[in-house]
């Protein structure tokens, strides 16, 4: 194994084996590539099924106990 340059070095201070730990985590997380999100998958149409097509509440006089009766 040929001998690296270190990464960082500390110019000021004695910090302790945690504080030196919490800043490799902190590095080692920041130099992470973030993963792309995952691509959106349409609910099937099973999952489709079981909604109102028109989903969007109405408000006014006997909303409340119109959104229970069947369509």
């Amino acid at each position: 194994m040929s001998v690296e340059e270190p990464q960082f070095r500390v110019v000021r201070g004695v910090p302790t084996a945690e504080e030196l730990a919490a800043l490799v985590g902190v590095l080692a997380a920041r130099s992470r590539p973030t993963a792309a999100p995952a691509p959106a998958v349409a609910p099937s149409a099973w999952a489709r099924s079981g909604r109102p097509g028109n989903a969007t509440p109405t408000a006014g006089i006997g909303a409340w106990r119109a959104s229970g009766l069947p369509r």
